[in-house]
């Protein structure tokens, strides 16, 4: 058994004063106050003075990071991905793809679904950040709201184009993005959601009407609210209405302060709430990296002073988690459990993984060490640490 203690501990759901977190064979045995308990013999905790233990952070859209790609054919690019997330204290991701050629997503997805399943059935080779499905950004998304994505690889949603995907990946999507307003939209929505696929609304122009019948159709959630989707009338909300009112959908959002503004980020914050409020990085191959050029799936994107572009439009983000929850507790006044909820319970909800997120009795000991302010100044993985120079 291993012990943990620090100043407190975020579970997030409640705060736990001069708390010890005790593992055993890489679950959490117990969180307790550490004047509970007498420790077995020979177990001495380990304690983090001056510092906040909670749980490791969850990104459920991210492209790529380290100069690497989710979608590159490299067999390092995972790997440098993951121990970068790591690093900023992410146990667990979406690799998300973007829209390109169908022949390149069909070769992507596989090549996804090997990494997911050699990660169950083999480990990851040390501690590192675990790929627990997939996230289908495109091709089912609007030419009018694309922003990046190639529009000669748009596909129209049909049920036959959503299984062969689902067949390349297999089984492995877990979160797609789509338009609801595009025709065919809510019988894809409908089955995607039979098959326990969280369905997103995003890069659409969609107005309320269509917003409503993707809604109906099974569609829970909003990628990255604001950016990609048509802009707020007061008339005719579409989507971005629907993901500040509707209680029906958590929505995430970039809280970089350059895909949208702070004031925003903390009107976004009001309206979704912290239960409904979830953190995405939408990070590219640039992430960690200095500026310059880079890609994303096929495209190239350029990257100066934090901003990522292509042809003069946004695309993705250099974001770290561990920075987007600092930004939100600044942004929104929030605090630090708060915004640590944002970026594990909230996107663990949203995906549907179990034991992630948390830090109770049978949960996976995936943890962060926090300063006071929210910097990570150690991860553990499975209960393992991960080395920060790795």
């Amino acid at each position: 058994m291993l012990a943990f203690a620090a100043t407190s501990l975020l579970t997030p759901t409640e705060t736990v004063k001069d708390p010890l977190l005790l593992i055993e064979q890489g679950k959490v045995a117990d969180v307790i106050a550490r004047t509970a308990v007498a420790l077995p013999t020979g177990v001495s905790p380990t304690t983090f003075a001056d510092a906040v233990i909670a749980p490791a952070y969850i990104d459920l859209h991210i492209h790529g990071g380290g100069g690497f790609d989710v979608m590159d054919e490299s067999p390092e690019a995972l790997l440098v991905i993951e121990r970068l997330l790591a690093r900023h204290g992410v146990s667990a991701y979406l690799p998300t793809t973007v829209t390109a050629a169908l022949d390149k997503t069909l070769q992507a997805l596989e090549r996804l679904a090997d990494s997911i399943e050699d990660h169950r059935t083999k480990g990851n080779g040390g501690p590192r950040a675990v790929p627990l499905g997939i996230h289908l950004e495109g091709p089912f998304i609007s030419h009018a709201r694309r922003g990046v994505h190639p529009p000669a690889d748009l596909l129209p949603p049909k049920l036959e184009t959503f299984e062969r995907l689902w067949q390349a990946a297999r089984g492995h999507i877990r979160m797609m993005t789509i338009a609801p307003e595009l025709e065919g939209s809510p019988a894809v929505i409908a089955e995607a959601v039979r098959r326990g696929v969280c369905v997103s609304l995003g890069h659409s122009d969609a107005d309320s009407a269509a917003t409503a019948r993707g809604i109906v159709a099974g569609a829970r959630h909003a990628t990255h609210t604001f950016n990609a989707m048509r802009p707020l009338d007061h008339h005719n909300p579409g989507i971005l209405g629907a993901a500040l009112a509707d209680e029906r959908l958590s929505a995430d959002i970039i809280a970089d302060g350059v895909h949208v503004d702070p004031a925003i980020v903390r009107l976004f914050a009001r309206a979704k709430g912290d239960l409904q409020t979830v953190l995405i990085t939408d990070a590219t191959a640039a992430t960690g990296m200095p500026d310059g050029r880079y890609h994303l799936g096929s495209l190239t994107v350029d990257v100066k002073g934090g901003v990522c572009t292509a042809d003069g439009r946004l695309a993705g983000s250099v974001l770290t988690m561990d920075q987007a929850v600092r930004n939100l507790a600044r942004f929104a006044g929030w605090n630090l459990s708060q915004s640590v909820a944002a970026a594990t319970r909230n996107p663990a909800r949203v995906a549907r993984l179990a034991g992630k997120g948390i830090l109770a009795s049978g949960s996976d000991a995936d943890f962060v060490v926090l300063s006071p302010e929210g910097e990570v100044l150690r991860t553990f993985i499975a209960g393992q640490e991960v080395q920060r120079n790795s």
